[in-house]
């Protein structure tokens, strides 16, 4: 990889002058500052960002820190990264990712994103959640994405659950259906209570009661066998004739496992039972037959207006609810 004394030993210009035609070219005369750049596009040299903050030098190009939680490592949430990436290079800044295993972040975790000099940092998660910000980061230009702080002041970017909720139902109970079955995720989730106040809105409007209705919660996030359990109860009684005529998934997974077993109990999808999921999960939730109807969670918006709130110097540091799109398919 070229250095900067390879550039300045082709050009044959001190190291100060092709510090000057990257940082400040207007200082050097327009040919000495095309021997530069001829030298630097002919050795492919990259100038290092943050070598240059640390060197106090300056810099066209702006960083955005992001602690990755679980937002680099799954299929689920990637969206979130490329869209704060791609909203970053569209107006001239940088992004920096470092993964973390662990909230809040260890001392050398913290130190390894301090030493890139971030003129901003993003949290991002892949699920909703409460996260402690250790006292030195709240120094930065600061904003959370699919999390929220426990401490007040801080701008989070999380998705609207109870509206993501209540659109879904709503569409649900307008198109016929009356007797559904909620399998949901488990109470200790922060979305739990949201999506509730959502389905409650959403029956309310219909003109039935929440406590009219069939709900089992999971006991914990990855509990999907209990789908299997819950479902060979509803229909133990009257196989063909289910007691529910509406299936609500907490998720598109739940939806998934929920699929395999309706029809292989010889159930028709939406004939006998419909189904609503939550996620609109990356690559998979179209591939459902027939199609999955279901509430999209927004990685992407998410991601994008949290790198916006850095770039624009956004002075609301409150919770943002960003809203979830309904994906009408099939199964409704």
């Amino acid at each position: 990889m070229a250095s900067v004394k390879d550039v300045a030993r082709l050009a044959g210009v001190s190291l100060m002058t092709v510090s000057r035609a990257i940082n400040t070219p207007q200082k050097l005369n327009a040919e000495t500052l095309a021997t530069v750049r001829q030298a630097i596009e002919t050795l492919g040299y990259v100038p290092s960002e943050s070598a240059r903050k640390m060197r106090g030098g300056l810099s066209s190009s702006k960083t955005i820190g992001v602690f990755a939680l679980d937002t680099a490592t799954t299929p689920f949430a990637v969206d979130m990264l490329l869209a704060l990436e791609r909203t970053a290079r569209e107006n001239g800044w940088s992004v920096f990712i470092i993964n973390v295993f662990e909230t809040p972040p260890n001392q050398q975790t913290i130190d390894l994103m301090l030493s890139h000099r971030p003129d901003g940092i993003v949290f991002s998660a892949m699920q909703l959640r409460e996260l402690d910000i250790p006292a030195v980061l709240r120094d930065y230009p600061l904003v959370l994405s699919n999390c929220l702080s426990s401490s007040p002041d801080v701008a989070c970017y999380v998705p609207d659950d109870e509206d993501g909720q209540y659109q879904g139902v709503r569409l649900a109970l307008q198109r016929g259906y009356r007797r559904p079955l909620c399998i949901n995720l488990p109470r200790h989730s922060m979305a739990w209570q949201l999506r509730q106040q959502g389905l409650a809105r959403a029956l309310e409007e219909a003109g039935l009661a929440l406590d009219s209705i069939q709900q089992y919660d999971l006991s914990a996030d990855d509990g999907y066998e209990e789908v299997i359990s819950e479902l060979s109860r509803q229909l133990a009684e009257s196989p063909s004739v289910p007691g529910f005529d509406l299936l609500i998934c907490g998720n598109d997974r739940i939806a998934l496992i929920a699929y395999q077993f309706l029809l292989g109990q010889g159930l028709k999808i939406p004939a006998d039972i419909a189904v609503l999921g939550f996620d609109n999960m990356v690559g998979v939730a179209e591939l459902f037959y027939p199609p999955l109807t279901t509430v999209q969670l927004p990685y992407y918006a998410m991601g994008q207006r949290a790198a916006l709130h850095l770039i624009e110097s956004k002075d609301e540091p409150f919770t943002h609810r960003v809203g979830c799109p309904l994906v009408e398919r099939l199964s409704l």
